[in-house]
């Protein structure tokens, strides 16, 4: 009645600055009075009842009364910045905010008592509403410039950190409210960002938003487990499953908010990265293949995996270029609980995928790594990946599923997270510009000659994409740097396997030329080039450097053989024998079959030092342990080859060293060379000594159950001998004993043993298993052998040939295509103008046409033309 009596120009000074803010004082008396009163309420005693309804009463009065100065106010087109009324919204959300904490407390405030006062609490809550709804619309016709007084700017500052605190409360009082007030809240921000943005809280802002995000998420996640466990059917328009999508849209809102204010103000939000990287960890953990996955109806986790992980693909993308978010995800001390370190794996995965959507500084603030004292430590991102991938073991081992690459006319299949892993990692490397090569390589040695040999296999995965993908000359370079470092690595140590393993593949991606190349920078004639050889396949090789291997590995192994003869066959000569036997059985498992010549010269060698070997010595000698598990495997490949008394003089000292306790590898040698001779008749004179010694030791091997593996291996090795042997009562002399025959015959029978009970105890052991392991693993690597150590030092300070791009059709390549062609058809050209000599009397050949002449002179013109224009082009 008041209000429309007094000049728009004097409502702030003459009425609002002098009333509202004794009408909020008034109000914050009557909530605290509320509070005071409330305990004593019953329905015995009517007349304090009857004074806290009217508290309540009034209380609405003075939200009405605010209501309708806001709809006053709204009834002037004039009134454009918050100068005429700079009072009124600040005291009204102070009202709104004690209003609506009021009502969400209501229930512990009145304490089973709150049926005395329901209506009006609603009814409160209604006035205030609608308050809200009409003092957002006011303040959404209000507009500043850039002219605005700092005063002005302040007002709207305290208007958005106004609204975040209503939101604080509203979040779990009712979604529309606080999904319009969000909104409003953006709106506001984006409206006067040049003016305000130095002046938000904007930490407080993004953390409001991932707060409300991951409750509303986990809100979701909580509404299908109890749609799962109500047993409703997927696709029911039920209470529930209207709930359920309802609570989603809410997550996708909050989500795809957060992404755009983050898009906007991201210069502003670095103290925030840290609760971003937390949030992305924390929702992708919740769905598969993650092994703390819920489980969840595949239509609803679709649903929730549309409304929360697509939108995180685009805030990833929007952080990327944050210093601040790179030191988190690469962080070189970085621990990770068990359930959040897949997540971790995926998500610098699919920071591999976007990098090349980014500028550069962005590609260097990732694959550099920190490169100062003073800059926050970090890893490099491939350096980052592969330390991630080592820590999922437990999803290595139980072997998670994740969607595949799509490829034409197939269906989108499921993979393993190393298939995953890989896949990503090569499409990065193909992309890579080559300035961030030595650094690539770096990280793949790192990789390499860590303990997980999972890991290790990955990188050299890697590895050999990164020579394939590149220039012959890059993986010639490659092939050098892991000789040398094979050449100066203990043999004993599991870096040999590991990079062994690597040198091993390479070979079958060089050149015959650069194969050349690696012979004659370390010819397998000598014998300290012998550590690289044996890990050699040959079939790698051209026929030209296979020939030469072959040649001077059995030459060197003659000359071994003499030597250790000559010297009166000492013990401290035995490692030399062994290193030349090592590359023995690369030869002679090279080729199939065999060159007769190799094969007689193999086991020529093979056979005298059987002569040499006596069960005593063996005994009493470990390094015999390692010449006899080498002979062993030697004479399994040459055992056709093999007479017969060194089999039985095999058997023999096979016998010796089961019977006592011996290394594993010696006893899978064993059974690969007991394996064998089911290709072997033995003579009728020879049986006696041969046949029952062999089933005996397929017997004991058999029953052995210490380790796993070896009974797995014996059980394939007996029932691979008996599938090709003619001696059949080896196998009634290997099954003498009841419980063995039953092991073998499960075995024959593929029956399965009993499987792993829940996935709960597959997954405890499997954590358990992880921690002994990461202990074996330090323990190894804390032990990294000099040569190593300054080898890696020599890749940092050796930079390769720079990467040629690949292209499908490049210059080069139409280049070599023509000219192949234009030879092509002058041979054929020159054949038919030439005599045939395939018989005795020589056949003129086909007269050629007249124009044929002239026809080349103009060819001759053209090719005149390409060299002059060639010589023209030449490089200096």
């Amino acid at each position: 009645m008041f209000l429309p009596h007094v000049a728009l120009s004097d409502l702030e000074n003459e009425c609002f600055s002098k009333i509202l803010p004794k009408a909020v004082i008034m109000f914050d008396n009557m909530m605290k009075e509320l509070s005071l009163q409330v305990g004593g309420l019953s329905s015995q005693n009517t007349e304090l009842c009857s004074l806290l309804r009217n508290i309540l009463q009034s209380l609405m009065q003075i939200i009405d009364a605010m209501s309708a100065c806001v709809r006053h106010v709204g009834t002037y087109d004039e009134v454009r910045d918050l100068v005429s009324i700079r009072t009124l919204p600040t005291c009204i959300l102070k009202v709104l905010r004690d209003t609506f904490q009021h009502c969400k407390e209501s229930e512990v405030v009145y304490c089973g008592r709150l049926s005395l006062v329901a209506d009006l609490l609603q009814s409160l809550f209604k006035e205030a509403y609608a308050l809200h709804k009409a003092l957002l619309e006011l303040l959404d016709k209000l507009s500043l410039d850039s002219s605005c007084s700092e005063e002005d700017v302040s007002d709207i500052v305290i208007v958005i950190h106004s609204l975040l605190d209503i939101c604080s409360v509203i979040s779990n009082l009712d979604m529309a409210l606080n999904a319009n007030t969000w909104k409003f809240l953006i709106k506001q921000s984006l409206k006067y960002q040049s003016l305000v943005e130095e002046h938000l809280h904007h930490g407080d802002i993004s953390s409001s938003l991932c707060d409300n995000l991951l409750a509303s998420f986990h809100n979701v996640v909580d509404l299908a487990e109890q749609i799962k466990l109500a047993g409703l059917q997927e696709g029911t328009q039920t209470t529930e499953h209207k709930l359920f999508q309802k609570t989603a849209k809410m997550c996708r809102f909050f989500a795809n908010t957060l992404v755009h204010y983050v898009k906007e103000f991201k210069a502003f939000l670095t103290r925030s990265c840290r609760s971003f990287h937390q949030m992305y960890l924390q929702i992708i953990s919740t769905f598969p293949p993650s092994l703390f996955a819920p489980a969840l109806p595949p239509s609803l986790s679709e649903e929730l995996y549309t409304a929360a992980v697509v939108p995180l693909d685009a805030l990833l993308f929007q952080l990327l270029p944050l210093r601040a978010f790179a030191e988190v995800v690469l962080q070189e001390d970085l621990r990770l609980s068990p359930e959040h370190e897949l997540p971790q794996c995926l998500l610098l995965a699919n920071v591999l995928d976007q990098l090349a959507s980014h500028p550069e500084e962005v590609l260097q603030l990732w694959q550099s790594g920190s490169q100062f004292s003073e800059e926050t430590p970090r890893l490099s991102l491939y350096r980052a990946v592969f330390r991630s991938i080592r820590h999922c073991y437990a999803e290595r081992k139980l072997a998670v599923l994740l969607p595949g690459v799509m490829t034409k006319g197939q269906a989108q299949g499921r993979v393993s997270l190393y298939h995953h892993m890989c896949v990503h990692l090569c499409a990065s490397v193909a992309v890579l510009p080559p300035q961030y090569f030595p650094i690539l390589e770096i990280c793949l040695l790192e990789a390499t000659l860590q303990a997980d040999t999972q890991t290790a296999l990955l990188a050299a995965d890697v590895w050999c994409f990164t020579a394939r993908y590149g220039t012959a000359e890059l993986c010639l370079h490659h092939v050098l740097l892991i000789a040398h470092l094979v050449k100066n690595c203990s043999a004993e140590c599991y870096q040999t396997y590991h990079l062994g393993l690597l040198l091993r593949r390479m070979l079958f991606l060089m050149t015959p030329s650069h194969q050349m190349d690696l012979l004659a920078r370390f010819p397998p004639s000598e014998a300290e080039n012998l550590p690289i050889w044996r890990h050699v396949v040959l079939r790698a090789l051209s026929s030209d450097a296979c020939q030469r291997v072959e040649a001077d590995i059995i030459t060197l192994g003659e000359k071994a053989l003499s030597d250790w003869q000559c010297g009166g066959y000492k013990l401290g000569q035995v490692c030399k024998v062994n290193a030349v036997l090592q590359c023995l059985l690369v030869v002679v498992q090279g080729k199939s079959p065999l060159q007769t010549s190799c094969a007689s010269s193999a086991s020529k060698i093979v056979t005298q030092l059987w002569q040499r070997m006596t069960p005593h010595q063996v005994r009493m000698h470990q390094v015999l342990h390692s010449t006899l598990q080498l002979l062993l495997s030697v004479t399994a490949v040459l055992v056709k080859n093999m007479e017969t008394q060194v089999i039985v003089q095999a058997l023999v000292c096979v016998d010796s060293v089961v019977s006592q306790k011996c290394p594993d590898e010696l006893l899978l040698a064993a059974l690969d060379f007991l394996s064998s001779l089911g290709k072997v008749f033995i003579p009728p004179d020879s049986q006696s000594d041969i046949l029952p010694r062999l089933g005996s030791l397929f017997g004991k091997l058999l029953a052995e159950s210490s380790s796993w593996l070896l009974h797995q291996h014996a059980l394939e090795a007996f029932a691979h001998f008996a599938e090709v042997t003619n001696h059949e009562e080896v196998i009634s002399y290997s099954l003498c004993v009841e419980e063995t025959k039953s092991k073998v015959v499960n075995f024959l029978s593929k029956i399965v043993n009993a499987a792993e009970g829940l996935e709960e105890s597959r997954l405890e052991r499997t954590q358990a298993e992880k921690t002994v392991l990461e202990q074996h693993y330090h323990r190894l690597e804390a032990s990294k052998p000099a040569a190593l150590e300054l080898s890696a030092q020599l890749v940092t300070h050796s930079e390769p040939q720079a990467k040629r791009a690949r292209q499908e059709s490049g210059a080069d390549e139409e280049y070599r295509r023509y000219t192949q062609e234009a030879e092509n058809a002058l041979r054929a050209l020159h054949a038919l103008t030439t005599t045939k000599t395939d018989t005795q009397e020589p056949v003129p050949p086909p007269r050629p046409p007249s124009w044929l002449a002239s026809r080349l002179q103009e060819l001759q013109v053209l090719l005149n033309d390409l060299s002059s224009a060639t010589a023209v082009n030449k490089p200096t």
